[in-house]
């Protein structure tokens, strides 16, 4: 009995040939780059006459030319040409917060040496020098706000529905032109409208909060307008035409259905609608004035303002002249600190509000 023993073929490598290694430059090496044209850029600058300004242009300037040419020499055109728009777009973030840190910064170092209790519990009232506070200018500035919300978010809201779900025609295409030219009205135009309103009403001597409000809904409405009307339209056709479907009427639709849907953004909007007007500080000089007590009442007399404060306080300063511009910076970090807890409320009620998807 014989066996037939077989071989397993061998198999033959095939024969390789030189490997290509691609050289590029590590991160290191780039940021490395970068800096010593800033360095030389400093040098330059302090060469010819030192500023902030020339040094900041040189330094961009040959640090994105040495980050290319190395990358050019090193890696290619194309990978150069990566470079340099990346080295484009972060020199102009970075020069882009330049002037935001410095804001922050002169704000924080001036504004926190009456960051203290009295800020926030005294007013102004028989205080002719130091101490004092503006506990007055807070809660004015708070109740006008409220009050300017409490008009705008109703009409602003309606009329964004009514754009998106019911208008046509040229009545829309009317109150979308009006809508955008308020976008772009300096402040100071919408305080006189107020003005003008408010003495043909009641007469030359009458002032209110309620003016200042008014002036701040003028301002306040085209906004909440146009970014309600934004995050309408993001709600899927698909979810109106179901509810048609089911034989739901249309406003019902738009309260079950299209506002459920879109609350999240809505709530963002409104509240960065607020934020935008918190600050407003010409329509309040011309409206409400300042007064150094504190008024409740927004129908009945003046009311002081965080914003009229702060410029009062840095444009009359009195004897003490150190202790009023004090308050001033200090009015300048609460408005500050208003604004980045309103935006961070806008982020919350986005995060929390949006709807959910998955299962």
């Amino acid at each position: 009995m014989s066996t037939d023993i077989r071989s397993a073929p061998e198999t033959s490598s095939p024969a390789q040939g030189p490997v290509r290694v691609e050289r590029r430059l590590s991160r290191l090496a780039l940021w490395g780059l970068y800096l010593a044209g800033i360095a030389l850029g400093a040098a330059l600058s302090a060469a010819t006459g030192f500023s902030i300004t020339s040094t900041a242009v040189y330094g961009v300037v040959l640090g994105t030319l040495a980050v290319y040419v190395a990358t050019r020499v090193v890696q290619g055109r194309r990978k150069a040409t990566d470079r340099l728009v990346t080295c484009l777009v972060t020199s102009a973030f970075a020069v882009a917060m330049i002037p935001l840190a410095s804001l922050v910064y002169t704000v924080l170092s001036k504004g926190l040496a009456r960051f203290d209790g009295d800020f926030f519990s005294m007013s102004m009232f028989r205080v002719v020098g130091e101490g004092g506070g503006a506990y007055h200018a807070i809660v004015g500035t708070l109740i006008i706000t409220l009050v300017a919300t409490v008009i705008s978010v109703p009409i602003g809201l309606f009329t964004a529905i009514y754009l998106v779900e019911y208008g046509s025609g040229r009545l829309k295409k009317a109150i979308t032109f009006f809508v955008d030219v308020m976008t772009g009205i300096p402040s100071i135009v919408a305080g006189l409208f107020a003005y003008a309103l408010f003495t043909l009403l009641f007469g030359n001597d009458f002032r209110a909060g309620i003016m200042g409000a008014v002036a701040l809904s003028v301002l306040m409405i085209p906004v909440v307008v146009r970014s309600c009307e934004e995050v309408l339209k993001l709600v899927p056709n698909e979810l109106r035409e179901a509810s048609y479907a089911l034989g739901i009427p249309k406003w019902r639709t738009v309260v079950k259905v299209v506002l459920p849907t879109a609350v999240a953004g809505l709530g963002t909007g409104i509240t960065l609608s607020v934020a935008r007007v918190i600050g407003e500080t010409a329509p309040l000089l011309i409206t409400v004035g300042l007064i150094t007590g504190t008024n409740l009442n927004p129908f009945d007399g003046r009311m002081a303002t965080l914003p009229v404060f702060a410029y009062y306080q840095l444009t009359q300063p009195g004897t003490a002249t150190q202790a009023f511009l004090d308050r001033a910076w200090t009015a300048a970090l609460v408005l500050i600190i208003f604004v980045m807890a309103l935006n961070i409320v806008a982020r919350l009620i986005s995060r929390l509000f949006a709807p959910k998807t998955g299962r």
